[in-house]
């Protein structure tokens, strides 16, 4: 069976916190990305690991360097594009869930099946 698949919007989740991220985009997103790293192992607290973690970034933090145990997609375009074709291409036959508050997004991932989860479900 395959591993669960969590999928971080990174720029949703950093932007959920007011703590002056807009001054380094780059930097809060890679001390999300650190944050992160636990969740492979040890999961959620109703997603038990190993989870394979995705962190869909874009924009000038597009450039942040991947984890072990985080692996960073860069979005060429839209983040929330990059997120549906990652659950569409991934998702089939196994679990799949998305962090992210923004509406758009949740339904166009949950018509293709995947969970979702706000951005407090993460560590950040």
């Amino acid at each position: 069976m395959p591993l669960p698949l969590l999928v971080v919007d990174a720029a949703n989740v950093v932007g959920s916190k007011p703590d002056g991220w807009w001054r380094d985009r780059a930097g809060a997103t890679a001390r999300l990305r650190d944050a992160l790293i636990p969740i492979n192992a040890g999961g959620l607290s109703d997603l038990p690991g190993p989870v394979e973690v995705v962190l869909v970034v874009e924009g000038r933090a597009r450039d942040i360097a991947a984890a072990e145990g985080v692996r960073v997609e860069r979005a060429t375009g839209s983040g929330d594009d990059a997120i549906v074709a990652i659950v569409a291409a991934e998702g089939a036959d196994r679990r799949v869930v998305v962090v992210s508050a923004d509406r758009g997004l949740r339904a166009r991932v949950t018509a293709l099946g995947a969970e979702v989860r706000g951005p407090t479900s993460v560590p950040r």
